[in-house]
Order: C-alpha cells, then structure tokens, then sequence
C-alpha cells in the first residue's frame, strides 16, 4: 500500500511537472506569435552567390531602407504597414530597378508582400523566433543567392529611425522576450524545433 501511495506521489508531481512546462512553453509560444503577427520583415534575395549580384543586392536594401521611412511614416501598427506596402509595391520596385539600372545589369526586380517562413533570426539588439511572418519580398534576377533579411516595421532596421522599437508593435512583454534572447535561448531553440515540424506536416 505504501508503495503504490509513493508511486502514485510520484507520478502526479511528474504530470504536475509536464503541465508547469507545457504552460510555460504555451506561454512563451504566445509572446512568440505576437512578434510575428507585430511585425513586417524585409527580405531581399540576390540573384546569385557571386560578388557582382551579392553587392548589388546590399546596394538595393541601402536605397529600401532610405526610402522606407517616407514610405511608412504613417503607419501606426503593423496591418497599416502592410496595407501601405502592397499599395506601394510599384513605387518599391521602381526604387530597386533605378539601382539595378543604374550597376548596368540587365534583370529586373520583381516585389511582393507575402508570407515567408524565417529561422530564428538574432539581430544587433533583439532576436525573432522561427516562424511565418508577414514579408515585404524583393528578388532580384533569379533570386537564386544569399538573401538579406531585416525589420522594416518598425523601422528597427534603419539608421535615421535609430528611436524606433519593437515595443511600437508590440506588447512589453513580448518585446522583453526579444529582448533578452540569451534568457530565452533553450525556449527559442523547442520553438524552432516546434516550427520546422508544423512546417514539415503542413506540407502533408
């Protein structure tokens, strides 16, 4: 009797166990999909891997990102920034053909504004968990190269928006989990892993 009273203890502090981190994971997963939704990532692929195409493509984002402040200073949350990005998809891709032009090379730009899956992504001062966000996409040529990746809102990624953050979109506390990924990295690492599987069996 004494035995299955202590076996009995010990699985319900084993389920009290697995509920504790699954609550904590289903909590972190929460703040996690709140990035994504807050969220507009820029993503630009190069045509090829080669030096030529490579620092074209560094060229392009450096005339997206002067340009990006204008072309989003009013928008006051994330659905405004979408709206506006489809609505200037002429006007972005006009921008990356000039640059094109202008290196004398011979493809085009094509935009779009569409979902893009990313891994987890450590940027200089937060980082962003794996997962399907919402994409401005530039390609250029191909679009068989590196690619080029960042945060157009809020305008974390560009210098003469230095002030903007995260916490624009976003709750504090899901600003604090991008915040402090050092704190967070076992966490990132499970959502990653929890990612790519409901990639994989999305696809089935």
């Amino acid at each position: 009797m004494k035995k299955t009273t202590r076996k009995n203890i010990e699985l319900g502090i084993l389920f009290g166990l697995v509920c504790a981190i699954a609550l904590s994971f289903s909590r972190f997963e929460m703040r996690c999909d709140e990035l994504r939704q807050g969220v507009l990532r820029l993503h630009i692929i190069a045509n090829s891997d080669n030096e030529a195409d490579q620092s074209l493509k560094l060229a392009v984002r450096d005339s997206i990102l002067k340009n990006s402040t204008d072309i989003f200073k009013n928008c006051n949350n994330v659905d405004d920034a979408i709206t506006t990005a489809k609505s200037s998809i002429e006007k972005i891709n006009d921008i990356a053909n000039k640059v094109i032009l202008q290196n004398g090379f011979e493809y085009s730009a094509k935009v779009s504004v569409e979902d893009r899956y990313f891994e987890t992504r450590e940027y200089d001062n937060f980082t962003l968990p794996a997962g399907t966000y919402k994409s401005l996409v530039i390609n250029l040529g191909e679009a068989k190269g590196k690619n080029w990746w960042c945060v157009v809102f809020p305008c974390v990624c560009v210098p003469s928006a230095s002030d903007a953050s995260l916490s624009d979109s976003v709750s504090i506390e899901a600003t604090t989990v991008a915040e402090n990924a050092p704190k967070y990295k076992i966490k990132f690492k499970t959502v990653e892993i929890y990612e790519e599987l409901r990639k994989i069996f999305s696809k089935k």
